[in-house]
């Protein structure tokens, strides 16, 4: 495996694609690394852009303060300890680094400490069998801002790195899974038989009574080594990667416990006479095969479940990329054919038949159909689509046929877009993980000393055998205080949160947005498309004489579908397809249009028009009553005669989104003040205001004004979320503590705020408050399981039972122990899989 470090961060597009079509950053391999030294984006000064740690070779931010200046240049690094290292002595680490790249001919790297195979053991894939992307950029779930191409271990954690972007042929159980997964059994089927061997005769299990010491000596040695250098072979390779950049992690434990207990076994076998009579049991040298052979199986189970874990957080995702089709309908003039989604290019016209998916984004040209938005929206009923109306790919098309014009393709759709960002937030840090960083960090050095501590009080003031003892002390502390608990209880949350709130249709930018959304008390939101459906819509239709609702929608829409009036559009919606011919058509600016219908005469417009136009009625004076309720509803009455009488009038309005009332009330439940900024006049925000009973409105109100307003309310202490519709609200979106973008996801920058609701429903705020306030609430649980079980752990294996119940507990206890650490955490976070969030 060739892997090549990304040396720059503006990534040129190649022909490579992932099997849904979305062109992959890939980076010139020819020209990678050939500057000299580690940090070879010299020059580029946008702090932006990524600079090559010197030490490891790894991809970092250069918005690290992890940096050091030396000659005039400025070196960036992932971890205070390669930055340590380098600050010690730069020549030696940049003539190390040099002479690396060197050796691997035409810039290449070996990764640093991350290089070479995965940590698993093979390259890492979809479950299909195909190989890894070699030029796909991999990252530390744990460390986001490691990045390299092609898969390693973390140089900080260990852990195995992970796609960047994510692949919809994968079914979850990838390779790295499946590889794990077989280390795990083969480790499991030879520890048995180890167990049973070295442990039987204290449960009634005499299997070795007619075997010589001997014997049953090279036995276990034979069961134990393809255990420890063959399934634990990954582990120990990270351990000893961790002590070389002193890096160090809870491989570092493991790998210097499972080595004390297998090495002393290992002298016991072949050289039994160089043991000090301290360390015999029942006149005779322990062995402790059993219990390095069971501590790699139980960390490979720990590693299973982990990696289990974690494609269970990315199945909504990979279900999401399974929703476009393999193949669109192109419609070039008279003909028609099946072409692959991802030769489908911006301006194609693409035929969608009823119960088809939509391919990729568009408009459409022709044709009107009910569209299933629900896997956006979460909303169950169809969607009336009409010409003009916005189509997003992955939705299921229902009753009608239709012509798009694709007008996003690959990456740039609004699904490869909200997958990728969500993909982007699973891996983030939460401000709330530098408790568990800082702890980290001085954490395993801790424990080394700690067990060190150990043997010497065990061998020094301990009972007989006294090294014996102090021996099973030591690698029981090593093993029980492995941090990987620690290290997850962040990430998992922020994991399953994020993917459960995807599922919601609420998008988290990343999990510093989780954060500050939990302490939130003060919600500011715009009027139109947040509490209103943001488009004009017919509200009420009255008729007069012998014409009823259908005959005088029908004749105003004729007229209407040649009007470029905004609330032309509201009337062709609601009166749907009309068949009727219309000539002699007339705008009659500032009163209204006319023309002839079919057979008929027919005026569309303002009372004055119909004034002046038409006969007297005997109900007028009814209607006109009516206009003026509508009208008080901050409603437009727009007046429809034919044939020279009045036969109707249509009110026209902004509705209050159905789900609004609900949405408030859950909100106030919650403890947040609502605030309304609206650019309407005052008598339509009051009226809404009151109707909804929103805290606080203003009316009238520019865009500059909103910003100033936000910006007064986090002056006076308040956190504030503000809701918009991410584009007149941009400014105040940014100045907020977090922005909310409301929208459907078609048309809406999902990157320019903090968390998007893809529904655009407002109870997608409430969702994303329930959301930050239950994964918040989830990692400080998983940190105190962290904290508490070391707390315990620890001072238990040292020895602290011993003196009360005569008990030291074994190292294969404390790997349990260690595993089930783990597990707790894992499965603590997985329960936000099921968390109700509206």
């Amino acid at each position: 495996m060739d892997n090549r470090i990304v040396t720059n961060c503006d990534r040129s597009l190649d022909s490579n694609k992932n099997p849904a079509g979305h062109r992959l950053p890939t980076v010139n391999t020819d020209n990678a690394m050939q500057l000299p030294i580690a940090n070879p984006i010299v020059g580029d000064e946008n702090p932006d852009s990524k600079a090559i740690d010197p030490v490891c070779g790894m991809r970092v931010d250069r918005s690290t303060n992890l940096h050091s200046d030396y000659q005039g240049t400025t070196y960036y690094f992932c971890h205070p300890g390669c930055q340590e290292k380098f600050e010690k002595n730069p020549d030696t680490v940049l003539a190390e680094r040099a002479a690396k790249d060197a050796a691997k001919g035409k810039g290449s790297s070996d990764g640093g400490c991350c290089g070479g195979q995965s940590g698993s053991g093979g390259q890492s894939g979809s479950s299909n069998g195909q190989p890894a992307d070699p030029n796909a950029i991999y990252t530390c779930p744990m460390d986001p801002e490691i990045e390299q191409v092609g898969p390693g271990d973390c140089p900080i954690c260990g852990m195995d790195l992970e796609p960047k972007f994510v692949d919809p042929s994968s079914s979850g159980d990838d390779q790295q899974y499946l590889n794990m997964r077989r280390r795990f059994w083969i480790g499991a089927a030879l520890s048995i038989p180890l167990l049973v061997l070295a442990m039987g005769p204290m449960v009634g299990i005499r299997l070795t009574d007619n075997l010589s010491t001997t014997t049953t000596g090279w036995l276990q040695l034979l069961l134990a080594t393809p255990v420890v250098f063959g399934c634990g072979w990954p582990l120990l390779v990270r351990g000893v990667k961790s002590f070389r950049t002193m890096n160090l992690n809870m491989f570092s434990l493991i790998a210097v416990g499972t080595m004390a207990a297998y090495l002393f076994s290992l002298v016991v076998v072949l050289l039994p006479g160089v043991i000090p009579q301290a360390f015999y049991e029942d006149g005779t040298p322990p062995l402790y095969f059993e219990a390095a052979a069971v501590i790699i199986t139980l960390v490979l189970l720990g590693q299973v479940l982990e990696l289990r874990a974690r494609h269970q957080t990315g199945g909504a995702i990979r279900e999401l990329l399974r929703l476009t089709p393999d193949t669109a309908h192109r419609v070039a003039g008279d003909s028609e054919e099946d072409v692959p989604l991802d030769e489908v290019k911006k301006g194609d016209r693409l035929r969608v038949r009823p119960g088809e998916k939509i391919p990729v984004d568009g408009t459409i040209v022709s044709g009107n159909s009910r569209v299933d938005e629900s896997m956006l929206t979460g909303e169950p009923m169809p969607v009336p689509k009409v010409r003009d109306d916005i189509v997003t790919g992955g939705t299921l098309n229902q009753t009608g046929a239709f012509v798009m014009e694709a007008t996003g393709v690959g990456s740039e759709t609004v699904l490869s877009r909200i997958v990728q960002m969500v993909a982007d937030a699973q891996r983030s840090r939460a401000p709330i993980q530098k408790l568990a960083d800082v702890v980290a960090q001085y954490f395993v050095p801790t424990v080394i000393v700690a067990s060190i501590t150990a043997f010497i009080g065990w061998a020094f003031f301990g009972p007989e055998p006294q090294l014996a003892h102090a021996l099973v002390a030591a690698v029981a502390v090593l093993i029980i205080a492995c941090p990987c608990a620690l290290g997850l209880a962040t990430p998992m949350s922020v994991m399953v949160g994020v993917g459960r709130g995807a599922k919601d249709g609420v998008l988290v930018k990343n999990a510093e947005m989780l954060e500050i959304m939990e302490r939130v008390d003060t919600i500011v939101v715009d009027k139109t498309g947040t509490l209103t459906q943001g488009r004009p819509e017919i509200i009420a239709v009255e008729t007069v004489g012998k014409w009823n609702e259908d005959e005088v929608l029908s004749f105003a829409a004729a007229l209407e579908n040649h009007s470029e009036h905004p609330l032309a559009h509201a009337i062709v919606r609601r009166a749907g397809e009309t068949n009727r011919s219309v000539s002699d058509f007339d705008s009659i600016t500032g009163q209204g249009i006319r023309g002839n219908v079919d057979t008929h005469n027919v005026l569309v417009g303002n009372s004055t028009l119909i004034d002046e136009q038409t006969k007297g009625s005997t109900e007028r004076s009814q209607i006109d009553a009516k206009a003026r309720e509508y009208q008080k509803r901050n409603a437009t009455v727009v007046y429809v005669a034919i044939d020279g009488e009045l036969a109707g009038i249509l009110a026209i309005a902004d509705p209050i989104k159905e789900s609004t009332p609900a949405a408030l009330a859950t909100l106030h439940d919650l403890g947040l003040r609502v605030v309304m900024l609206t650019g309407d006049a005052q008598g339509t925000a009051q009226s809404v205001a009151e109707e909804l009973g929103i805290d606080e409105f203003h009316a009238g109100v520019s865009p500059d004004e909103k910003l100033n307003f936000i910006r007064e309310l986090k002056n006076q202490g308040k956190v504030v979320a503000m809701a918009g519709d991410g584009i007149n609200d941009a400014p105040a979106l940014a100045e907020a503590n977090v922005g909310i973008a409301m929208g459907t996801g078609t048309g809406v920058a999902i990157e320019s705020a903090g968390i998007t609701l893809v529904g655009g429903d407002l109870r997608g705020i409430a969702a994303a408050t329930n959301l930050s306030r239950k994964t918040m609430r989830n990692i400080r649980q998983n940190l105190f399981f962290a904290f508490v079980y070391n707390a315990i752990g620890i001072p238990l294996a040292a020895g602290l039972l011993y003196p009360v119940f005569g008990l030291l507990l074994s190292p294969m206890v404390a790997a349990a122990a260690m595993s089930l650490s783990s597990v707790s955490v894992i499965g603590n976070a997985l329960r936000l899989r099921t968390a109700r969030l509206a």
